[in-house]
């Protein structure tokens, strides 16, 4: 996966806003970038309005459930990130002069010792360029830094997606036992 940095941009890479810390600006399959870095207190709002634009069927494979607004229990939960057990990477780019969220990969720690379950969300317009994959792949390095042995995902079995994304990424995938209609991907993040 080749990553750009910030303060070495490219002629046909767009400007950002120089940032501090953790970033990548990413090419897509399309040609066009975006800026992944980890989420902050300041994207509530960003968060919220890249909810709101999904479409109830994508909106339905992120929750498992239909939801016609995050309620503010939801963004404070999804704006809980603590950088090791809790991570989340957004993905920003220049959409009708704003810098606009267009996709986001997540994970938190589960019960069970060294796994954490992971989700990735691209906005509907900005399917089918590649952000997704880009989006999990700094997921898994992040999680594997972190120490994490396992990662796995709850998705609906519907979503063809997800099914692609999970074995580009050599996830394993087994239909959920205690639900017919969803399907549990799994990888292993140590050799």
């Amino acid at each position: 996966m080749t990553s750009l940095h910030a303060n070495t941009p490219t002629p046909s890479t767009p400007a950002f806003a120089p940032q501090a810390g953790e970033h990548w600006i990413e090419p897509l399959d399309d040609g066009g970038h975006v800026l992944i870095r980890p989420l902050r207190a300041e994207d509530r709002a960003r968060e919220k309005a890249f909810i709101m634009r999904l479409s109830p069927e994508s909106r339905h494979f992120r929750f498992l459930c239909q939801i016609k607004e995050p309620s503010e229990a939801m963004l404070d939960q999804l704006m809980d990130i603590d950088h090791h057990d809790n991570m989340a990477y957004v993905a920003l780019a220049h959409v009708d002069g704003e810098l606009r969220e267009v996709g986001i990969s997540r994970y938190a720690a589960c019960d069970q010792a060294g796994e954490c379950e992971c989700a990735v969300t691209v906005d509907d317009q900005w399917k089918r360029r590649g952000l997704g994959a880009l989006l999990l792949g700094h997921l898994i390095d992040k999680a594997r830094a972190n120490g994490f042995k396992a990662m796995h995902s709850v998705d609906s079995a519907t979503n063809a997606e997800m099914q692609d994304l999970a074995r580009d990424f050599g996830f394993s995938t087994v239909r959920d036992p205690n639900n017919a209609c969803q399907v549990i991907h799994r990888l292993q993040l140590t050799d």
